[in-house]
């Protein structure tokens, strides 16, 4: 029987720069509303920035949900717009940062379900009775050999173009987000994550620690520990949720 009454959200987050970087080019973002992780790229500098200006089209929306209902399937997109407009506006007053980018993932709670806005190689999955699943698809040149079936995913794993990005945000591109809702039920995890998680950490370890460690913020912890105890090749970025 699924429990009556409303559901709620818990959630933690945790960001590391890892074993191997200088710098940690991620940004993350939680409220009660929004949970966002964005992974830069283009130099330790550019892609910190980069990602900062994710994170801040993120914020921005979320201060708008405070006061304004906003149809989730079209404040989405909007988000992801005005994230591309920041990238080009700060390209445009410091042209040393042409070419940075970053990946963003979001999901946008409304207190029955969430919605889902996706650029790039960062992941979201769902832990649901104890199996894991990952629920957006990577915008990589190795995802696309998969879908059609030219390599395996056990392949794609250690493919040395694994981090090469079809769809990324960019200033002066295109915002072309992934955006779907994603119906939950209470007892449901959730994990959003830079690549320098996924990528380090096998998915069957993913699953293990998710449905063994029930504190998110102990989990998120675990989760990095893992990362870095896996090489820590990239910056380490997770949020964990759990709908009760």
């Amino acid at each position: 029987m699924e429990p009556s009454g409303p559901l709620t959200l818990r959630y933690a987050s945790a960001t590391d720069v890892g074993q191997r970087r200088d710098a940690n080019e991620d940004s993350v973002f939680t409220s009660s509303r929004l949970l966002a992780v964005a992974d830069g790229m283009g130099g330790h500098v550019a892609g910190e920035v980069a990602s900062s200006a994710a994170v801040a089209a993120v914020t921005a929306l979320d201060e708008r949900l405070e006061t304004r209902d906003l149809e989730p399937a079209e404040a989405l997109p909007e988000m992801v717009t005005d994230a591309v407009r920041r990238l080009t506006a700060l390209t445009e007053e410091d042209p040393a940062l042409l070419g940075m980018g970053t990946t963003l993932t979001a999901l946008l709670w409304d207190g029955a379900r969430f919605t889902l806005a996706h650029v790039g190689d960062s992941r979201a999955y769902r832990l649901r009775d104890g199996e894991l699943e990952q629920i957006t698809r990577d915008h990589t040149v190795v995802q696309e050999l998969v879908d059609q079936g030219r390599i395996t995913r056990e392949v794609a794993m250690t493919h040395p173009s694994r981090s090469v990005l079809t769809r990324a945000l960019q200033s002066g591109g295109q915002a072309e987000p992934d955006v779907f809702a994603v119906e939950v039920k209470a007892g449901d995890r959730y994990l959003i994550c830079s690549d320098g998680l996924s990528d380090a950490v096998p998915p069957e370890l993913l699953e293990e620690t998710l449905a063994a460690t029930s504190d998110p913020d102990a989990t998120v912890r675990k989760l990095v520990e893992l990362a870095n105890a896996g090489g820590g090749p990239d910056n380490i970025t997770c949020i964990v949720a759990d709908v009760g």
